[in-house]
C-alpha cells in the first residue's frame, strides 16, 4: 500500500531507507559510457549507505555542504543518494562549469568537498582540480576514477561498512543548494530543505510517480535532482542518460517500455525525429511533460498526431513544479495553458504595483507553497526576491483562467516593446511554430530607431522551406494577428544557442545582432 507523506519521515535519509524497504528491486537504467547498466534500489540503499559511511570518515557531518559536478552515472546517483542518507546539503553543478563560474559557487557556498570524473569528453578536469587545489586548499577534492595526489578516490570511500542509520536531521535543514544559470550576472544560490523537496515529489502532486520514466535532464539542473530523487528516495522506475542522445533515448523507450518522459522542445523534436528516422517503436511513451522554455502549439500538435499526449508545465530552481498539465487535459488546454496549479500551490497575478489583477489578465506570478525554496545562499538577494507579505516574484508573465489553468506569457525582460507596444515574444514564437517549414523560433527585440525595437525572429527550419518575410507575413494576417506582431527580421540559423539545461540563450541573439550592427 502507498505510503503517506506523514508517514514516510521529514527528511530524505528517512524516505530513502523506507523506500529501499518497501521497493527494494526498484530498477535503474543508466545509458553511461556507450552501454546500458541496470542496478536495483536495494544495491544503491547498499552503496550510498557506503558512501556516507566514508564521507563522514574525512570529516562531513550534517549540514556540511557537498559539491558533486558530475556527469549522469550510477556514481552520481549514488553520491546524491548519500549526501541525503547523510544529511548534506547537496550541491550540484553543471559539469561544464568552469573558471569564474565555479570559482564563484565554490566560494559561496563554502563547499567543503567535490567529487568530480577522472575524465569527461573533452574536459580537462585534472587541470581544474589543480587549479581549484591552489585557490581552495580545505576542499576535500573525490575522483571517479584514478586522481592526481591529493585527491580521494571514490572506490576508497565505497570500501566502508554500511552507515546503520541516517544521523538525526531537522526536515528544515537545507538539503539541497542549487544555483541558476547566471547570463548577466553572478549566479544565485537557491536553497532547498528536506520538506520542500519532499513535499515537490511526494504529495498528490507526484501524478507522474507510478511510470517508468526517462530523464534526459543533467545532473547540475534542477529536473536533473529531481529525477534522481524519485528513484533513490520513491522508487520510481527510472531511465537515465549520461547525456543526450536523441537516437539512444528512443532505443531505450523502446526497449523498456518507457510510459513518461520530460523535456524542451529540443528534446521533443529532436526524440520525435531520431524515433521516425530508426523505425523505432515508442508507443508505449503516452506522457510528456514539456517545460523549462516555451513550448510551440505545433509541437503540441506534432505529438497529438502520433498518439502521445503532451502538455506544458511551469516552475522554476525556486519554485520547481507551479503548475502542469496532464494526459488527460483537453487537447485545447494542453495547447493553450501550462496546465493547472499543484495541490497546495498559491499563484497571485499582479501588475506593477504589486495589486491583484482579475482573473484573466496577465501581470506577474507570484507564488508560494510547500515546495518553495527557503532563500537564496546571498540573504541580501531576498528582499528582492519576495514581497513584503512572503510571495515569490517569478519575473514571469502569466494569466489564471476560472478554472485554475495557468499560461505563461512571457518573461518580462523579453517583452518586445515596438512603437510604445509590448508584444510578447511567446505569441510571435507559437505563431511561427504553426508554419509548415519552422522546426523552432525565437523572437527578440531587435534595436530601431525609429520604433525602439523590431521584432526579429531566429528560426530553425526545414531544408528547402519558404520563409519569407512576405510569406510570414501572409501567415500572420491569415491568423488574425494585428500587423505589428509579424517579424519584420528573419535570420535563419542551424541551431539555437542553448545552456546545459536546454533554454534557448535570448541573451546570445541580441549579441549576434548586434555584432550584425541589427
Amino acid at each position: 500500500m502507498e505510503m503517506k507523506l506523514d508517514e514516510r519521515g521529514a527528511t530524505l535519509g528517512e524516505w530513502l531507507v523506507r523506500s529501499a524497504r518497501d521497493r527494494p528491486d526498484a530498477p535503474l537504467v543508466i545509458h553511461e559510457g556507450g552501454v546500458d547498466r541496470t542496478v536495483t534500489l536495494a544495491e544503491v540503499f547498499d552503496q550510498a549507505r557506503r558512501l556516507a559511511a566514508g564521507l563522514g570518515a574525512v570529516g562531513l557531518v550534517p549540514g556540511d555542504v557537498f559539491a558533486v559536478q558530475m556527469p549522469t552515472r550510477l556514481s552520481t546517483v549514488i553520491a546524491h543518494a548519500a549526501a541525503g542518507y547523510l544529511g548534506l546539503t547537496l550541491l550540484p553543478i553543471i559539469h561544464i562549469y568552469e573558471g569564474r563560474e565555479l570559482d564563484f559557487i565554490l566560494g559561496q557556498s563554502g563547499a567543503k568537498a567535490l567529487l568530480t570524473p577522472a575524465a569527461w569528453r573533452t574536459i580537462d578536469f585534472a587541470a581544474r582540480r589543480a587549479d581549484l587545489a591552489e585557490t581552495y586548499p580545505d576542499i576535500i577534492q573525490i575522483v571517479d576514477g584514478d586522481g592526481e595526489p591529493g585527491t580521494l578516490c571514490l572506490a576508497d570511500l565505497l570500501d566502508n561498512e554500511p552507515l546503520a542509520s541516517p544521523p538525526p536531521v531537522e526536515g528544515d535543514a537545507p538539503a539541497m543548494l542549487i544555483y541558476t544559470s547566471g547570463t548577466t550576472a553572478d549566479p544565485k544560490g537557491v536553497q532547498h530543505s528536506h520538506k520542500s523537496l519532499i513535499a515537490e515529489i511526494g504529495t498528490d502532486k507526484a501524478k507522474r510517480g507510478s511510470l517508468v520514466t526517462l530523464s534526459p535532464w543533467p545532473p547540475g539542473h534542477v529536473a536533473g535532482v529531481l529525477g534522481y530523487l524519485r528513484f533513490w528516495a520513491m522508487g520510481q522506475p527510472s531511465v537515465l542518460m549520461e547525456q543526450w542522445d536523441a537516437a539512444e533515448a528512443a532505443r531505450l523507450i523502446e526497449q523498456h517500455k518507457v510510459e513518461g518522459t520530460s523535456g524542451t522542445p529540443f528534446h521533443l523534436t529532436t526524440l520525435l525525429d531520431a524515433a521516425e528516422a530508426a523505425g523505432r517503436d515508442i508507443s508505449s511513451l503516452h506522457d510528456y511533460m514539456a517545460g523549462a522554455t516555451m513550448v510551440p502549439p505545433g509541437l503540441i500538435q506534432r505529438c497529438e498526431s502520433i498518439g502521445l499526449a503532451a502538455y506544458r508545465c511551469y516552475g522554476l530552481s525556486e519554485h520547481p513544479t507551479v503548475s502542469a498539465g496532464s494526459p488527460e487535459d483537453t487537447l485545447e488546454k494542453r495547447l493553450g495553458t501550462d496546465g493547472q496549479l499543484y495541490p497546495g500551490v498559491e499563484v497571485l497575478i499582479v501588475d506593477d504595483e504589486d495589486r491583484p489583477l482579475p482573473l484573466g489578465e496577465a501581470g506577474e506570478i507570484l507564488t508560494r507553497g510547500p515546495d518553495r525554496f527557503v532563500g537564496y545562499r546571498d540573504a541580501a538577494l531576498d528582499d528582492d526576491a519576495f514581497t513584503s507579505d512572503g510571495w515569490l516574484r517569478t519575473g514571469d508573465i502569466g494569466r489564471l483562467d476560472t478554472e485554475g489553468y495557468l499560461s505563461i506569457v512571457d518573461r518580462k525582460k523579453d517583452i518586445i516593446i515596438r512603437g510604445g507596444e509590448n508584444i510578447a515574444s511567446r505569441e510571435v514564437e507559437d505563431m511561427l511554430s504553426l508554419m509548415p517549414g519552422v522546426r523552432e523560433a525565437a523572437v527578440v527585440g531587435a534595436p530601431d530607431e525609429r520604433l525602439g525595437e523590431r521584432i526579429c525572429a531566429f528560426i530553425v527550419a526545414d531544408p528547402g522551406a519558404d520563409l519569407s518575410i512576405g510569406r510570414i507575413a501572409s501567415h500572420f494576417a491569415q491568423q488574425g494577428l494585428a500587423k505589428q506582431k509579424t517579424p519584420e527580421r528573419i535570420h535563419i540559423v542551424d541551431e539555437l544557442p542553448r545552456n546545459a539545461a536546454g533554454k534557448v540563450l535570448k541573451l546570445q541573439l541580441r549579441a549576434q545582432l548586434d555584432s550584425m550592427g541589427q
